[in-house]
C-alpha cells in the first residue's frame, strides 16, 4: 500500500472510531461492542484492506502506552491498600484459569495436545486493562471494586505471558518446572526493578525541566523506554510500564509544575481515548481473516458452536469459582482476614467483570506454527473476546440486582471541600509569617478573603432548600467567566489587542473555569 493510501485509511480509521464512540455514547450503547460489530461488518467489504494482527506491534507499540495511561490515573495508595485482592486475581485467578480452562479445552477440542490447550488457556486467562476500563468506567461501581478490577488488569498480563511462554516451550520441547519458576521470578523482579529505576530517574529529570512541552515529550516515550529495557533484560515489560506509571503518577505533584501536569493529563487522556476505542474497531476488522482460517481448519459448524460455548462457560465459571472461594476464605477465615474481607456482592461483581480484549488476540498469534489447530484457536480467542464483551453488557443489571452502594459523590465532594479549606488555612498561616509592614493592606485583605472564604462557608448552617455559599459562588462565578470570555472574544475580533495578550488571558480564564468545575459542590437534592 502506498503512503498516501495508508495515511488516508488511518484518517478514516480514526474518524470512524471517534464517530462511532460518540454516537454510541449518545445512544447509551456500549462503545466497545458497537465498534467490534462495525469493524466485523467492514471486514467483509472488498474495498476495505485486509487487516491482520501483528503481535509485536500490539505488544510493543499499543500495549505500553495503554498500560501507562491507565497506571498514571490509578492511585498507588489504593493499589497498596487492596494489594491482597489484586494479587489473588492477577496471579491466583490467572493460574487457576490456565489449569481449569486448559483441561476443559483439551477435552473439548479434537486433536489438540495438553500443552497447546494450556497455551490457549494462558492466552484467554488475563482480563484486559483497556476493556475493563471501558466497561467499568461507565458503571457506578463501588470504589473498592473498581480499584481491584483496574489493578488486576494492569498486572495479570505478566502472569499470563509467563504461563504462555512455558506452554509454548512444552509444545516444542520438554518443560522443567524449576526453570519456569525461576524465569517467573526473574521476569517479576527485573520488570519491577526496571519500572522503579525508570520512574525514579525520569522523575528526577522532570523535576529539573521548566518547559511543559519538554516534560510532556519525555512522558510520551516513558512507556516504550521502560518496556524495551525490561524486555532486553528478560524482565516483564508489562510490569515495568505499570510500575513506572504508578510511581510517576504518585510523584507528579512533587516533580512537575501545574502546567506540565495539566498538559500531560490532557495528552494521555486523548491517547488513551483513541487507542482504547480504536483497538475494538481493530479487533472487528480481523473477523473475516480469522473466520476464514477457522472454516478451513475447524471441525465444522455445530462442533464449533459447542466448543465455543464450552470454552466460554469454563472461562467464566473458573473466574466465578475462584472469586467466590477467595471471598469465602476472607469472610469465614481468621480474624485478620475477616477484617479485610469484602461483601459477597462485591465478589460477584468482580467475577462478572472478566472482560478480555486486544491482548488476548495479540497473544494467540504468538503461538508457534506447529501448534495443533492454531487457526481454530485464533478463532476461539476472537469468540472469547466478543463473548466476554457481550457479557459485560449484563453488568449494569447485575450491579442493580446486587444493590451495591455506588460511589458516594456527595461525600467525596464534601471531603474535597474540607481538604481545600485545610490547605488554604496552611496558606493563610504562611501569609501571616511572610507579611511585613511594606505589604499593602489592600493586597493582604484580598488574599485573606479569598483563602478564608471556603473555610468560613463550610461552617455555615444551611437551611433546607438554601444554596450553600460555595455552590452559589461557583454558579455566579461561572456566569461571570462566560461574560469575561465573551468580552475577550469581542476584543479579539475588533483587533484591539495583540494575539499573545489574548491567548494569555484566555488561558487564565480557562484554568480558573477548569479548577471551578473540579471543586464546585453539587446543589443538595430536595
Amino acid at each position: 500500500m502506498d503512503p498516501v493510501a495508508l495515511i488516508s485509511w488511518i484518517v478514516v480509521f480514526v474518524v470512524v472510531t471517534v464517530t462511532v464512540t460518540g454516537l454510541s455514547g449518545r445512544a447509551g450503547w456500549s462503545a466497545p461492542v458497537v465498534l467490534v460489530i462495525v469493524g466485523g461488518a467492514a471486514s467483509f467489504i472488498p474495498a476495505v484492506p485486509h487487516v491482520q494482527i501483528e503481535p509485536d506491534l500490539i505488544l510493543y507499540g499499543i500495549l505500553p502506552p495503554l498500560l501507562f495511561a491507565a497506571a498514571l490515573r490509578t492511585s498507588l495508595i489504593d493499589i497498596r491498600a487492596r494489594n491482597d485482592g489484586i494479587i489473588l486475581l492477577s496471579v491466583g485467578a490467572v493460574a487457576f484459569t490456565v489449569v481449569t480452562v486448559g483441561f476443559a479445552s483439551w477435552l473439548l477440542i479434537p486433536s489438540i495436545t495438553l500443552a497447546a490447550a494450556f497455551a490457549f488457556a494462558a492466552v484467554i486467562a488475563p482480563t484486559d486493562a483497556v476493556a475493563v476500563t471501558a466497561i467499568a468506567g461507565k458503571l457506578r461501581l463501588p470504589r473498592r471494586v473498581v480499584t481491584i478490577l483496574e489493578g488486576e488488569s494492569l498486572l495479570n498480563d505478566a502472569t499470563a505471558l509467563v504461563a504462555l511462554n512455558a506452554s509454548i516451550i512444552a509444545i516444542t520441547s520438554v518443560v522443567n518446572p524449576v526453570v519456569i519458576a525461576g524465569e517467573f521470578v526473574i521476569e517479576v523482579v527485573a520488570g519491577v526493578g526496571v519500572g522503579l529505576a525508570v520512574g525514579w530517574v525520569l522523575s528526577e529529570v522532570r523535576r529539573r525541566l521548566r518547559a511543559p512541552v519538554l516534560d510532556t515529550s519525555l512522558s510520551l516515550v516513558t512507556p516504550f523506554l521502560a518496556f524495551l529495557i525490561a524486555q532486553s533484560l528478560h524482565g516483564s515489560g508489562v510490569l515495568a510500564v505499570v510500575t513506572a506509571g504508578l510511581l510517576l503518577g504518585f510523584r507528579s505533584p512533587v516533580v512537575q509544575s501545574a502546567e506540565a501536569r495539566i498538559a500531560e493529563s490532557l495528552n494521555w487522556r486523548t491517547i488513551q481515548f483513541l487507542l482504547e476505542n480504536a483497538v475494538f474497531l481493530f479487533i472487528g476488522l480481523n473477523l473475516s481473516g480469522i473466520l476464514e482460517g477457522a472454516v478451513r481448519t475447524g471441525p465444522g459448524l455445530w462442533p464449533t458452536v459447542f466448543i465455543s460455548i464450552g470454552v466460554l462457560a469454563a472461562l467464566i465459571g473458573s473466574r466465578f469459582v475462584w472469586e467466590m472461594s477467595v471471598t469465602a476464605i476472607y469472610r469465614l477465615g481468621p480474624k485478620r482476614l475477616r477484617e479485610r474481607s469484602w461483601s459477597w456482592g462485591n465478589g460477584i461483581a468482580v467475577s462478572a467483570a472478566g472482560v478480555r480484549g486486544v491482548v488476548t488476540l495479540a497473544a494467540v498469534f504468538l503461538l508457534p506454527e506447529e501448534t495443533p489447530a492454531r487457526e481454530f484457536l485464533q478463532f476461539l480467542a476472537f469468540v472469547v473476546v466478543v463473548g466476554t464483551l457481550l457479557s459485560g453488557l449484563a453488568l449494569p443489571a447485575i450491579i442493580r440486582a446486587l444493590h451495591l452502594p455506588p460511589p458516594n459523590h456527595d461525600q467525596e465532594k464534601v471531603e474535597q471541600l474540607m481538604l481545600m479549606a485545610e490547605v488554604q488555612t496552611a496558606g493563610l498561616e504562611r501569609l501571616d509569617e511572610l507579611t511585613t509592614e511594606a505589604d499593602e493592606e489592600q493586597v493582604l485583605v484580598r488574599l485573606r478573603t479569598n483563602a478564608s472564604f471556603l473555610a468560613e462557608a463550610l461552617e455555615q448552617e444551611v437551611a433546607d432548600g438554601d444554596e450553600p455559599r460555595p455552590a452559589a459562588f461557583a454558579r455566579l462565578r461561572r456566569q461571570m467567566i462566560a461574560a469575561e470570555r465573551a468580552a475577550l472574544l469581542a476584543a479579539r475580533s475588533e483587533g484591539r489587542y495583540q494575539e499573545p495578550a489574548v491567548a494569555a488571558v484566555l488561558a487564565a480564564i480557562d484554568a480558573e473555569e477548569t479548577a471551578l468545575k473540579a471543586t464546585s459542590p453539587k446543589r443538595p437534592r430536595a
